[in-house]
């Protein structure tokens, strides 16, 4: 009786924390935290997230968005408190079978109301990022131990991705064939089609591997001397973005390393602009019904990318020039994403719309002074789900050198007239990471501003103009 009271509580919190999760508007509830974000004043970022979630300990989004703010503010000890709380939330929602009803309720209520009242248990892709992250965030503080935890529990839950989305989308095809429907996205009139055919998008072998993600567990395990493990993490990497030459030179330094006397191997991480945005748009769906033709307009996302970040492609260190490889990019992701789930999005949008027009037509016939109210109501509350990890970056670069110990200068273009960031080199392996959005640069390494190891959660990051 008490498990069971326990879990009926864990659901009412799911439901107050969700407000009114079918009028929810997340891209305007964040917007203002992203104006303050590129600006530079993380502090207003945080306080207007804090005000848009007043209920403790906050939504899986909201824990999200925080830790991210908080890392690059160089408060390590309360993102950390934030990612962790998310991650056990998603750990919670894989593991534990009395989270399943509760998602399949949400699930059945959507083809009702809106997709927005589904459970938001995080996108794929969502899920290893956290990890990777945190995974930066502890190798930045020269926890490199707890960062190979972090590397491993990615692994683990790429592979448990892996076995659920197969069997996902296998039960999607054959539902979709059993009751006909053989509507796709490329068919829908308005759609932007060529956000999810683009190359880059169809060429990624999934939605939730990250090259980046696997290079940088290479590196981790090659910096605790375990090459076994190494190995084959840039393998990995190398099969999700072939032809690197970045990534083939790290997998043969292995073998022999090219260090020579008092130089270190230095791995920076350069991590730009802002996830992409999801938006809505209205597409006209034709319905039949008893030998009549309606035209309702019903809304799919769509994927909307952040246009205030210029292209970066390399950083220069003492004054010299290092080319800069892109190995993940977010923003693909999140596209790939939406052109995966979109067979399961329209099914459920026609779904809505067949049972909206069947209601229309028997208020037409029956109780025609309802039909103008009704279809206000339908409209008002017709809208595609737009949530989404806003604050991850889109872009992540890096460069590998071997560089003198000591201290080094180091500028990113996209910033032309800051103050070059110092970073100190001290030991034989060492990653260094910086974070870019708009004209603004924000050091969240600990290392990058020369502040004591012991208390990193002190070492203030400001944004520099």
């Amino acid at each position: 009786m008490a498990t069971r009271l326990r879990f009926m509580f864990v659901l009412s919190a799911c439901l107050l924390l969700s407000g009114c999760p079918t009028m929810r508007d997340y891209n305007a509830e964040l917007n203002e935290t992203l104006d303050y974000f590129k600006a530079g004043q993380l502090d207003g970022a945080v306080a207007v997230l804090d005000r848009n979630n007043p209920f403790p300990p906050g939504d899986l989004l909201y824990n999200l968005e925080k830790g991210e703010l908080l890392r690059l503010s160089g408060n390590s000890t309360g993102s950390y408190a934030n990612w962790d709380y998310a991650d056990r939330l998603i750990e919670g929602w894989e593991n534990s079978p009395r989270f399943e009803p509760f998602k399949k309720f949400t699930e059945f209520n959507s083809y009702s109301a809106n997709d927005k009242v589904r459970l938001y248990d995080g996108y794929d892709f969502e899920k290893v990022a956290l990890t990777t992250q945190m995974a930066l965030m502890l190798l930045s503080c020269s926890e490199t131990e707890l960062a190979r935890v972090m590397i491993k529990k990615t692994h683990e839950r790429e592979a448990s991705i892996a076995g659920k989305r197969d069997k996902q989308y296998l039960a999607l095809e054959n539902q979709a064939k059993d009751q006909g429907s053989a509507l796709k996205y490329q068919d829908l009139q308005g759609y932007p089609v060529a956000t999810l055919d683009a190359p880059e998008v169809i060429a990624l072998k999934n939605s939730y591997q990250s090259a980046f993600s696997h290079y940088l567990a290479g590196f981790v395990y090659e910096t605790l001397n375990e090459k076994d493990l190494a190995a084959p993490g840039y393998r990995q990497a190398i099969e999700l973005r072939p032809n690197t030459p970045l990534l083939e030179q790290s997998l043969r330094n292995l073998a022999k390393s090219p260090l020579k006397a008092g130089e270190s191997d230095v791995l920076l991480i350069v991590q730009t602009g802002l996830a992409p945005a999801r938006s809505s748009v209205r597409v006209p769906i034709s319905v039949d019904v008893e030998g009549e033709t309606y035209i309702t307009n019903m809304s799919f996302p769509i994927i909307v990318p952040d246009t205030s970040m210029p292209p970066v492609d390399f950083v220069m260190v003492d004054g010299k020039k290092h080319k800069l490889t892109l190995l993940n990019s977010f923003g693909d992701m999140s596209r790939r994403t939406l052109r995966d789930d979109m067979p399961g999005i329209i099914q459920r949008t026609l779904h809505r719309a067949r049972s909206n027009v069947e209601y229309l037509a028997y208020l037409k016939k029956h109780r025609p002074e309802k039909l103008e109210e009704t279809i206000l109501q339908q409209t008002q509350r017709e809208d595609a789900d737009t949530r989404v990890w806003r604050t991850l970056p889109d872009k992540t670069l890096v460069a590998r050198l071997r560089l003198k110990k000591g201290v080094h200068q180091l500028t990113v273009p996209n910033a032309p007239d800051a103050p070059p960031v110092r970073f100190k080199v001290e030991q034989t392996h060492q990653a260094f990471s910086l974070r870019a959005v708009g004209n603004r640069r924000f050091a969240a390494d600990v290392a990058l501003q020369l502040a004591p190891l012991l208390a990193p959660q002190a070492a203030a990051s400001p944004a520099h103009p």
